[in-house]
C-alpha cells in the first residue's frame, strides 16, 4: 500500500489524496506537520531534506514535491485518462501543473495566510493588496482558459492539472476580498463539486 506523510489540511497533501481517489488507489496517510509529528525530526528529514509535506513512499521508493507525486502516480499506474500519453496533450497538462506551482500559488499565498489563516506575520496591508491583485490576475487568466477549453483547464475533460488548480479555486472561494465576476471560474468550481474525491479531500478538509 502507498504511504503518504502529511496532514489532511495541507493543500499539497490534499492534492495527492484527491489524485489517489480519482485513480482508485489505496493510500495510508500519516499525520505529519504543524500540530502533529514535526517534519524537523531527523527521521522525516532523511525522507525529505526540505522538511515539508507531503512525502510519498511506494514500496520503498521515496518521493516529494506534490505535483511530481501526481505525475508519478499517474505514470506508474498508467492513468492516461488523467495524464495523456500523447506528447502535446501531456504538455498541456504539464503547462498548467507548472503554472499552478509557480504563478498561482505565489499569488494567493500572502493574502490567504493573512485573511483565512490569520497568521500574524502576514499582516502588511501593502503586501495583502499586492497578493490580492496577483491572485485576481491569475484567476482572470484561468477564466480565459476555461472559455477556450469549454470545460477544464487542459481541455474539455478532467485531467491531472485540475486537481491542484481546483484546490486553489477552493481557496479563492474562501478568501474574502473584492473580486471581479469570473463566471467561468464559478461554473468550473461547481463542476468540481460534483466529484466525490474533491468533496472528501478538498472541501471537507478546508480549514
Amino acid at each position: 500500500m502507498l504511504r503518504l506523510l502529511g496532514k489532511a489540511e495541507s493543500i499539497n497533501v490534499a492534492k495527492v489524496m484527491w489524485a489517489c481517489a480519482e485513480m482508485g488507489l489505496e493510500v495510508e496517510r500519516e499525520n505529519w506537520g504543524a500540530g502533529f509529528k514535526p517534519t524537523a525530526d531527523d527521521a522525516f528529514r532523511k525522507l525529505n531534506p526540505n522538511a515539508m509535506v507531503p512525502v510519498l513512499i511506494d514500496d520503498g521508493f521515496v518521493l516529494w514535491e506534490s505535483n511530481t507525486i501526481l505525475r508519478y502516480l499517474a505514470n506508474s499506474r498508467k492513468c492516461a485518462d488523467l495524464y495523456p500519453v500523447d506528447a502535446q496533450a501531456r504538455a498541456m497538462v504539464d503547462q498548467w501543473l507548472d503554472w499552478q506551482a509557480s504563478d498561482l500559488n505565489s499569488a494567493w499565498r500572502y493574502v490567504f495566510s493573512a485573511k483565512v489563516r490569520k497568521f500574524a506575520e502576514f499582516s502588511d496591508p501593502a503586501e495583502i493588496a499586492k497578493s490580492e491583485a496577483a491572485w485576481i490576475r491569475c484567476m482572470t487568466v484561468l477564466n480565459g482558459q476555461l472559455a477556450h477549453t469549454g470545460g477544464y483547464v487542459a481541455g474539455p475533460d478532467f485531467k491531472l492539472a485540475d486537481i491542484p488548480i481546483g484546490l486553489s479555486v477552493l481557496r479563492w472561494t474562501h478568501c474574502d476580498f473584492e473580486k471581479p465576476d469570473l463566471p467561468l471560474v464559478a461554473a468550473y468550481f461547481e463542476r468540481l463539486r460534483l466529484r466525490p474525491a474533491f468533496v472528501t479531500h478538498g472541501i471537507e478538509t478546508m480549514r
